[in-house]
């Protein structure tokens, strides 16, 4: 299965994780430094929860951390997939809730973990177009470039699950 397409149009973030709203932050593993160089975004003890979409070896975070792995594609996503990102989205709520810092991270921290992330954002009644624009705002421009997650996030991961276990 493949989980990140080649897309040498879009540029890497500026930083490895931004803050979406307090304590809820989105990132990835792959970020370009001060010097302008591509660097790694290696984690340790940053967060209280890490959800990663896309899991990299040796990207963190330190043992001791909640770590909740769901590889899933930047693509087309199956009625299971789906399920699996609404339970992410959802265990993120929980914790910020709860006072903890939650990281949720892909490659470049744009689209799988704006899905999770703006679906977490819905959950507290932001509608999809606030969250995809407070995305956007804070963690860059390039953020759900990914239309079909917009569509997914449209219609509300609810009916995209539905849909796609029909389809199947």
């Amino acid at each position: 299965m493949r989980t990140r397409r080649k897309q040498p149009d879009v540029p890497a973030p500026d930083s490895p994780w931004s803050e979406i709203v307090p304590g809820l932050w989105m990132g990835g593993h792959e970020f370009r430094g001060r010097s302008g160089q591509l660097e790694f975004a290696v984690l340790s003890d940053e967060f209280d929860l890490v959800q990663t979409l896309l899991r990299l070896p040796g990207h963190g975070p330190d043992p001791g951390v909640e770590h909740h792995v769901w590889p899933i594609p930047d693509g087309p996503l199956d009625g299971t997939q789906l399920a699996g990102v609404i339970r992410l989205a959802e265990a993120a709520c929980e914790a910020v809730d709860a006072g903890r810092r939650v990281l949720v991270r892909c490659y470049h921290g744009y689209n799988r973990s704006g899905l999770v992330v703006a679906h977490a954002l819905v959950r507290r009644s932001h509608s999809a177009e606030q969250a995809i624009r407070l995305i956007r705002s804070r963690r860059s421009p390039w953020a759900l470039h990914n239309e079909l997650f917009v569509d997914y996030l449209r219609a509300g991961l609810s009916t995209a699950r539905l849909l796609e276990e029909l389809a199947e």
